[in-house]
């Protein structure tokens, strides 16, 4: 779900929730997670948007800590209802996922256009099979649903990715892949400075240092 966005350097409040709910997420910090989630409702979030964060992030952190997230927003909604606070539910996703070698090549399409380049290289000439999954599920099946804008997505992805060590080469091609999608170097370093006000000194430190690479 590729959209036209105003280039600017500030998140808006629902965006600015996204990255700490997946940082929170990605550690399986449950405590964090559920101020995470209020906040990211309280901002504006929708809960099927919020849902569809969590689910995407499981291509990036596994199933059970995505099984986990979804539990703790579970908790969080009905604990907001018990209150008397109504959230909007959001929409479902509208455009149907394409099947089959249609959805090959808009996997690949999307994968493309994130990347900035089409994806290849040694290690998917090791392993033809893993950049297929990517390119059918995770930029097809997952990418191809339209109820959550790419720069969402990235957000999610580059805020779970600073958390956890060991994989700063992938954090740093989805800092490059959030300026291909319309984010700016000033949001990106918002995001930042979120982590940190968060208490996730490393994972800013972490997304600070992809974002200089990403210029470089």
């Amino acid at each position: 779900m590729q959209q036209q966005h105003t280039i600017t350097d500030t998140l808006t409040a629902r965006q600015q929730a996204i990255p700490l709910i997946a940082a929170s997420m990605a550690v399986g910090n449950m405590e964090k997670l559920n101020a995470a989630l209020n906040h990211g409702l309280d901002a504006g979030l929708t809960i099927n948007e919020t849902k569809e964060i969590l689910v995407q992030l499981y291509a990036y952190t596994g199933f059970p800590r995505s099984l986990n997230a979804l539990g703790e927003l579970m908790k969080v909604v009905e604990a907001r209802k018990a209150r008397s606070v109504t959230d909007e539910q959001g929409k479902e996703p509208v455009a149907p996922v394409p099947v089959g070698d249609e959805l090959q090549r808009v996997g690949t399409a999307n994968q493309t256009t994130i990347s900035g380049a089409p994806v290849q290289g040694p290690l998917f000439d090791f392993a033809p099979v893993i950049n297929q999954f990517l390119q059918t599920h995770l930029f097809g099946d997952i990418f191809a649903r339209d109820n959550l804008d790419w720069q969402s997505r990235e957000l999610a992805t580059v805020g779970a990715l600073a958390a956890m060590p060991g994989v700063e080469s992938q954090l740093l091609a989805h800092v490059k892949a959030s300026l291909r999608v319309g984010l700016s170097v000033g949001q990106l370093r918002q995001l930042a400075q979120g982590l940190r006000s968060n208490g996730d000194a490393d994972a800013a430190a972490r997304a600070e240092k992809a974002l200089e690479q990403a210029q470089d």
